[in-house]
């Protein structure tokens, strides 16, 4: 499912945001007896969701900006509150909200809102339709500097506006490929490089991969953690970089029976069952004595490299400043990459993900105060602050993104590549709608285990989840609440969710 709005946002930041960046910026900023005197304003953000409780929003983004302006008061506005859900007593079923069309009517209605804080997808949605204003003429007059932003995240915002500024973001997440320097030179491997593709690491991989058993060490995994599936893996991190679909928009027949498809599950069956990259079952040992970091597999060095998020840089580091306590643990030699990338899309990719953008309604009653906090807050001052006290995202200003912990890395690794195109809104609302999608998604799971199984060729397999999935489909198409046991019998649940047949 997209991420949205503040659901990226983490209850990690303290108060202390508001009370060290007034310090740095209460001098240069308007305030006191001058701004008291001004007519007093109501600032009203739009968010995707939220509740009563808005405090970790505001100490991460506007209490700084109401304190240094008395005149300006704010209110956050949730599209969809989200404490309507803490009532339900479970004699209703959860209805998935629609948040695109939930955001719109707070920019439309009566009392509209000045600015619009969401998730690329939704962005590229409301200003397809208009809905925002653009931010070039204001940029320009008032000579906003974005010529220190992350080329990655301002030529991501400005695709979605065809070439044009519709949204500001003051930070982003990203992941990168973090490799064992060790296990590459034992190897006598050159390590990766940035914008290394697939069939680049996967090679690497080969090379490096060693040992039986307990003492495997794999060439790569798609992620750290033990227990991986290769099917959903794939889906997530390889497929999607691809931006292949399961089935065509009107979710009515399948995409899958092509030879973009078996080339990718010819490709990664291979590395599984080679045993380059992990399994469900890798690693797994119920002798094995519990450390802080037995699940983690490139911790524990059994991967040579593995894709991790730009937050993954503390527990490494954290981890080797606190060897001596953790058994049988040697500190990592590590480094990072840029994530591979396709040939087809040669500087796209990372997992490079704006969660918050921040636009001005076409409605705005207040669009000159919209474009003030706007600016204010992917402004220079604001983002050394951010710097310091973020450690979950990147500010987008490239001048303070410095590698935590005074350590030293490649940390341009995390912002070289362009974010992936969004998923769009009416998909996931039409997956929300149609719950059997996902059973139709997974079925794919069972025949690509008959792939490692060797029982099944992978044009085999696919040729069959498409015949499978085509089936599901149409039930689906009859009655939009059908869903799917394993093994793809129909069911439709009760009101109650129970099994109806």
């Amino acid at each position: 499912m997209m991420k949205r709005g503040f659901g990226k946002l983490r209850k990690a930041v303290t108060v202390s945001l508001a009370a060290a960046l007034t310090l740095g910026l209460l001098a240069g900023c308007s305030g006191g007896k001058a701004a008291d005197k001004q007519e007093e304003k109501v600032l009203r953000i739009g968010v995707l969701y939220g509740s009563t409780d808005d405090s970790w929003f505001r100490q991460q983004y506007t209490d700084i900006f109401e304190y240094t302006n008395k005149n300006i008061k704010i209110e956050i506005v949730p599209a969809v509150d989200n404490n309507q859900y803490r009532y339900n007593d479970g004699t209703e079923p959860y209805v998935q909200p629609d948040y695109l069309e939930s955001m719109k009517k707070i920019m439309t209605g009566s009392n509209p809102v000045d600015v619009v804080v969401a998730d690329t997808g939704t962005l590229k949605q409301l200003i397809q339709e208009n809905l925002l204003k653009q931010l070039d003429p204001m940029i320009q007059e008032d000579k906003f500097d974005t010529t220190d932003y992350v080329p990655s995240v301002i030529d991501g915002i400005k695709d979605l506006g065809e070439g044009n500024i519709f949204a500001l973001a003051p930070s982003f997440s990203s992941s990168a490929l973090y490799y064992n320097k060790k296990i590459f030179t034992d190897a006598g491997v050159e390590p990766p490089t940035d914008k290394s593709t697939w069939d680049d690491i996967f090679a690497k991989a080969r090379l490096v991969a060693k040992g039986e058993g307990k003492d495997r060490v794999y060439g790569f995994s798609f992620n750290r953690y033990k227990g991986n599936d290769p099917f959903w893996d794939m889906q997530y991190t390889y497929v999607g970089g691809l931006q292949l679909k399961t089935f065509d928009d009107k979710a009515e027949n399948m995409t899958v029976s092509s030879p973009q498809w078996v080339k990718v599950w010819e490709t990664i069956s291979k590395l599984a069952k080679d045993k380059i990259i992990p399994d469900s079952n890798s690693g797994m040992n119920d002798n094995e004595v519990w450390t802080a970091v037995s699940s983690d597999l490139f911790l524990s060095g059994k991967v040579a490299m593995t894709i991790g998020e730009s937050n993954y840089v503390n527990e490494v580091a954290d981890a080797n400043n606190n060897a001596s306590k953790i058994k049988n643990f040697t500190p990592v030699d590590w480094d990072v990459v840029t994530v591979p990338v396709h040939p087809e899309k040669p500087d796209v990719g990372g997992n490079i993900y704006l969660s918050n953008t921040f636009s001005i309604n076409s409605s705005a009653p207040n669009a000159d105060t919209a474009w003030d906090y706007i600016k204010f807050i992917n402004g220079e001052e604001y983002a050394k602050l951010k710097s310091r006290s973020n450690t979950y995202e990147m500010v987008s200003r490239k001048s303070y993104i410095q590698p935590k912990q005074g350590l030293s890395y490649n940390i341009q690794a995390f912002y070289l590549l362009k974010p992936l195109p969004p998923t769009n809104p009416k998909d996931d609302k039409m997956m929300a709608d149609k719950p059997g999608l996902y059973n139709v998604t997974n079925m794919g799971r069972t025949y690509f285990q008959q792939v490692l199984e060797n029982k099944k060729t992978p044009d085999e397999a696919l040729k069959e989840w498409a015949e499978k999935g085509n089936k599901m489909l149409q039930e689906i198409k009859l009655n939009p609440k059908t869903q799917f046991q394993e093994d793809g019998t129909p069911f439709v649940p009760d009101e109650s969710g129970n099994i109806r047949y």
